[in-house]
This record gives structure tokens, sequence and C-alpha cells, in this order.
């Protein structure tokens, strides 16, 4: 946190940097990254993002293919127009499954009786129905439907976290690490809802290996007990950029890694195939010859 502390805003690349220091820190001391952070668990439960498809039917089939494939949890992105229908299809399908939608801001706090309707289909939550700047409206919202409202957009680190739990915006976080800036963050927002009751998972953003491997060591966090957007490699890369890939077990699980740091080895010969453009940055202060 000193180190970043002077650096205004750029939390992704902020991320970046202090994720890998987690990294090398872990391996320093000979820990898994996941207990070094404080692990509680040794596997995590794993759910799949559904995005907008051009039919009920080509939704139905992802939402089919991903539940057999083990996936313990289906969110699927709603917008206007996208909503009732494909909830009311999938409900008559599957009843029961863990199911939750994510708006993306797509909505108004005007739209609160279309809103309301979705709280017929058992959702788990709604994510970031409302502008990712509006924790007043979002408290409002709230406060109008039974389905726990979910922040993502929303929340930069743990004070905002804080404000949008005290106003009542949401019942349950989205943790990115690369929106909060890594794990130092990440630790702050775990530790307040812990304490307050307020559930927590991990989001995705199609990250490659490195960065899914610290999704999974976050997961392991005592406050990450909901299924988070932490899927296996292949659902997004042919070649991922670790050895070895990412893998979901048939029960929609996957196996925290017990190797120092965040347990998987870089595949270099991917790397350099896929590599456009490199560049040797001089460290300032460092003994001569030293890069980063």
């Amino acid at each position: 946190a000193a180190l970043f502390g002077t650096i205004r805003g750029n939390r992704m690349a902020r991320g970046a940097l202090e994720t890998a220091l987690w990294d090398l820190e872990a391996r320093r001391i000979g820990l898994p990254l996941a207990r070094h952070l404080g692990r509680v668990r040794d596997e995590i439960e794993c759910g799949v993002s559904i995005g907008i498809q051009d039919s009920i039917e080509d939704l139905l089939l992802l939402v089919r293919r991903e539940i057999a494939a083990g996936y313990r949890r289906i969110k699927i992105k709603i917008k206007p127009g996208w909503e009732l229908e494909p909830l009311r299809a999938i409900r008559r399908e599957f009843p029961s499954f863990p199911l939750m939608v994510d708006a993306n801001s797509a909505f108004q706090l005007s739209d609160l009786s279309l809103l309301q309707k979705l709280d017929e289909f058992s959702l788990m939550m709604i994510e970031q129905p409302l502008a990712h700047d509006d924790l007043v409206d979002h408290a409002e919202l709230q406060k109008a439907i039974q389905t726990p409202i979910c922040l993502d957009e929303s929340i930069h680190h743990a004070e905002d976290a804080r404000k949008a739990v005290e106003l009542g915006s949401c019942r349950i976080i989205n943790v990115k690490l690369g929106r909060v800036g890594g794990h130092a963050e990440a630790l702050k927002i775990n530790d307040y809802c812990s304490r307050n009751g307020i559930p927590l998972w991990c989001g995705g953003m199609l990250e490659s290996g490195v960065g899914r491997a610290h999704n999974i060591a976050m997961s392991t966090l005592s406050g990450f007990v909901l299924p988070g957007d932490v899927s296996a490699s292949k659902r997004y890369y042919a070649e991922d950029t670790v050895k070895p890939p990412v893998t979901v077990s048939p029960q929609g699980t996957i196996r925290v890694t017990d190797s120092p740091g965040i347990g998987y080895e870089l595949d270099w010969d991917r790397i350099r195939r896929a590599t456009v453009r490199a560049a040797n940055l001089a460290v300032e202060g460092a003994p001569k010859g030293t890069h980063a």
C-alpha cells in the first residue's frame, strides 16, 4: 500500500505490478500465494457468464452446455428488452438452478416497475443495474426489490464498499483485482465485508493464466462465499499463457495449488509467439543493469 499510495487512479496498471510483487514474495518465502493471503478453503466454486444472444434458443443451448460441464452458477447479461423472456425460458427448464443477471448499468431508477418483476425468478442477485457512480439510486432500488443488488463497477476500494453497505446500496459485492488495484485493497474489502456479513465473489475480466491464478488465490479468502467468474483456461483461450492450464472439475470446482506463488509457470514459447512488441524499462534507483 505504501508503494502505491502516492499514485492517483491507474488501478489496472497498479494491480498488474502489485499482484506480481505478491507472487514474488510468496515464492521467496516458499508459500502458495493463497496461503500467504490467508486462504480458508482448498477449492473454489466456479460459475460462468453468458452474454446477450441472438435468440432465446441460442441462450438455452449455452446454459445447457455450461450446466452439463459442471459449473455451479449461471450469470446472464440483460438489457432493456432482453430480461424477462430469457429468464422465463431458463426458469422453465431449470427452475431452481443458481441464476443471476448482470445489467452493466443498462437501467435507470425509472425502470423500477420492470426491475421489480425480476423478483419472481428467485435470482441470486442483479449485478450493477444502475449507473456505476450512483450509490444513492441503488439504495432506493434495493429498498424496492427483494432480489439482492450486487455492485461491481461502483467498487474501486474499501471505502466504496463501506459507503455502499452503509447506504444500503447493495447486499453483495463483486471484487475484481484489476478494478480495485490488487490484493492489498481486495484484502481490505474482504475484511470489511466479512465483519459486516456482505458476501463477496470474484469477477472476471477475460484474464489469461497469470491473472486467472491470482483470481483463484483471492477466491480462497473468507468473504468469497459465492461462485465466481473463474473458469477453465479453454473457455476463452485455445492456448493459455501458463502451464498447466487452469481446469475445472466435473463438479464445477478448481483445486487450489500448493506450489509456491501463484502455482503456475509461464509458457514462454506461447508468450513469445503471441508477443507483438517488447520493451525493457530501467528501474529508477536500481543498480546499473537492472531492468523491469
